[in-house]
């Protein structure tokens, strides 16, 4: 039997609550798998904004004719069963809800909720008990990692601390899947690391020194970054942090295209309490939006 596409403004309502319902990109993810959707469908998008994940989800399923129009149906369904947000650090609680209710409108209106069959049931099970099952490999292995790094802290050698700190970030972007190129020179500059994340390429400056980086020192790296090709931007790790003032003068300096984060940051990460790819996109997105170069990760629990 050959489905129908669904109609313009229903998938329009699914995209906005992918969008506004969910702060986290994990739980949209859990929920692509709840509805029987293969990850190799929405993980291509990972560095996407949420709203841009799902329209691309949404037209990549319909090119799958009738199999991805059925799983556009599922995940319309199981969008269609939450009672409440799915993710309770939604900035705004009130536009994920009326998001919510406006796609339930919908759906009811076009006689679109799915009723399976004990098959289909069975498939997504195994499907989300696969997701559910790389997580939990995910966050065994982010906890060895997050004990390598306390055996950093406490080490007296401190440039073996630092060489281990790039071998320690390597194996975080791998756990997320984005390729990372370990320390490297170029043209006699020495690189900490590099990797492509959202459309840009960014080097890496990774310190572990008891002073804080001071302005002529970021200002140096920076002048790293602007000697490469315009699509590229710098991370500074700094794990003991950064001085404010220093912060205020780089920004007052000029546009910057530095993002900044400090071993607070990184600790959210290895615990697994923020995910690398949502870490990195709400520090660009701060940069981009409010030139905010210096935004720490623990706002997200204030």
């Amino acid at each position: 039997m050959t489905r129908k596409l669904l109609p313009p403004e229903v998938k329009d309502a699914i995209i906005q609550v992918c969008g506004r319902a969910f702060w986290y990109k994990q739980p949209l993810f859990d929920m692509f798998a709840r509805s029987g959707i293969s990850e190799d469908v929405y993980l291509k998008y990972e560095h996407e904004a949420k709203f841009k994940i799902a329209r691309q989800v949404l037209g990549d399923l319909e090119l799958l004719g009738d199999e991805g129009m059925m799983l556009q149906r599922h995940l319309l369904t199981e969008l269609y069963k939450l009672r409440n947000l799915p993710d309770s650090e939604v900035p705004d609680r009130n536009a994920g809800l009326d998001a919510l209710r406006s796609l339930k409108e919908k759906a009811l209106s076009h006689d679109l909720v799915v009723k399976e069959d004990k098959k289909e049931r069975v498939r997504r099970t195994s499907s989300t008990k696969e997701t559910v099952e790389k997580a939990t490999n995910r966050e065994s292995r982010l906890e060895e990692l997050r004990q390598f790094y306390n055996k950093l802290a406490i080490s007296e050698d401190r440039q073996a601390s630092g060489y281990g700190l790039e071998d320690l970030l390597k194996e975080v972007f791998a756990l997320y899947e984005i390729r990372y190129r370990k320390s490297y020179k170029a043209d006699g500059e020495q690189i900490d690391g590099f990797f492509s994340f959202g459309g840009f390429d960014y080097i890496v400056e990774s310190r572990w020194r008891k002073d804080q980086p001071s302005l002529s020192e970021l200002s140096a790296f920076k002048g790293k970054v602007d000697r490469k090709i315009e699509s590229t931007r710098g991370i500074v790790l700094s794990i003991n942090g950064f001085k404010e003032e220093i912060v205020q003068r780089l920004r007052e300096a000029g546009s910057s295209n530095l993002i900044l984060f400090d071993g607070l940051d990184l600790s959210l990460i290895l615990e697994g309490r923020v995910n690398l790819t949502d870490a990195l996109q709400a520090k660009v997105d701060k940069a981009a939006q409010e030139g905010v170069l210096y935004y720490s990760l623990g706002e997200f629990f204030r």
